[in-house]
């Protein structure tokens, strides 16, 4: 009887200890609770853009919401690092650009995360070069009318980026060390603002990625003035690149663009591989190739490990070019 009593309660406590465990252990993640997805910049902006189409379809393949919630500023580091901070349950994914996981480290004195030991890789998107536009009515029609125009002006043509150390910005910066030629940067808190007054015509141009420009230069109220790829765009054929330019520092001139999804570190295997699996199979449907491939965007392949490498490869090529450009944060 004694020993009955015992197994019983035995029993009870496993029992207790099993409903304590992670719900990713009962097969039950998610449960319904709704899966934030960081955007580290301004609505309209490709990291946006790219959150919503795939968190749309995402929410629907795991049963659950996915809500998009845009905290912007400092390039990308003001919302990666709210995402650092939040809890490795599964709940959180964070859009991770070259400039919030790549760039920001090596460009701030000090940023509140690590991009390589506070996040697990998830998913890489794809990788895009950056096109340079100016309004339509500008009289700018090629990079040497830019870099002429720019050389006779008193600091230079202004420049709009989505903020400090983002690509927009470090394509900006490269093109000026590499032609020995001054530029103003304008930072904004994302793409969609940034765009806007260079289509408005308060900032003279802008690098931007061909998911943002491509739609305004298509609308007629921007004009493409160069590609920062090796090769000319599939979706910009008439648009030459930066390196066809033939001014002088600007042979091999190349600079791309990557966006990626993220996870706090610590966050469960089993729940990161899930979100790379399902994530995968949304990327790979036609629809979205098309809609990756129209944007510009070239769609990546690779496992887990495979984006750990490419990110710290890319963590060490970045901390060179800002080295040696001396770019400081403003």
């Amino acid at each position: 009887m004694q020993r009955r009593t015992l197994l019983n309660t035995a029993l009870a406590a496993m029992a207790g200890g099993f409903s304590t465990l992670p719900a990713f252990a009962q097969g039950n993640w998610p449960t319904g609770k709704p899966i934030t997805y960081l955007v580290p910049f301004a609505a309209g902006g490709t990291t946006d853009v790219l959150g919503r189409l795939i968190g749309q379809k995402l929410g629907t393949a795991l049963g659950t919401t996915i809500i998009v919630d845009n905290k912007p500023g400092a390039g990308g580091s003001v919302g990666s690092e709210v995402g650092s901070r939040a809890a490795p349950d599964g709940y959180t994914l964070v859009g991770g650009t070259v400039s919030s996981h790549a760039i920001n480290v090596s460009l701030y004195p000090k940023i509140g995360y690590d991009p390589i030991k506070s996040f697990v890789p998830v998913t890489l998107i794809g990788t895009n070069p950056l096109v340079l536009v100016v309004n339509q009515a500008s009289p700018y029609k090629t990079l040497k009318d830019v870099i002429e125009a720019s050389k006779g002006k008193s600091g230079g043509l202004s420049s709009a980026s989505a903020g400090t150390g983002t690509s927009q910005h470090l394509s900006l910066e490269l093109l000026a060390f590499r032609s020995g030629v001054k530029f103003t940067h304008v930072p904004y808190k994302g793409s969609g603002p940034a765009i806007q007054d260079v289509i408005g015509g308060q900032v003279d141009m802008m690098f931007d990625t061909s998911v943002v420009a491509a739609p305004h230069v298509q609308s007629g109220k921007l004009r493409a003035i160069a590609v920062t790829s090796a090769s000319r765009l599939a979706s910009m054929p008439d648009v030459p690149t930066v390196a066809e330019s033939g001014l002088p520092g600007l042979a091999n001139f190349e600079v791309l663009s990557w966006q990626a999804i993220f996870a706090p570190a610590g966050t469960p295997a089993p729940m990161v591989d899930r979100l790379h699996k399902e994530i995968g199979r949304i990327l790979a449907e036609p629809e979205m190739q098309g809609k990756l491939k129209g944007f510009g965007m070239e769609p990546a392949n690779m496992t887990t490990a495979q984006i750990a490498a490419f990110q710290r490869a890319e963590v060490a090529k970045w901390a060179q070019v800002i080295k040696a450009a001396n770019i400081k944060a403003e």
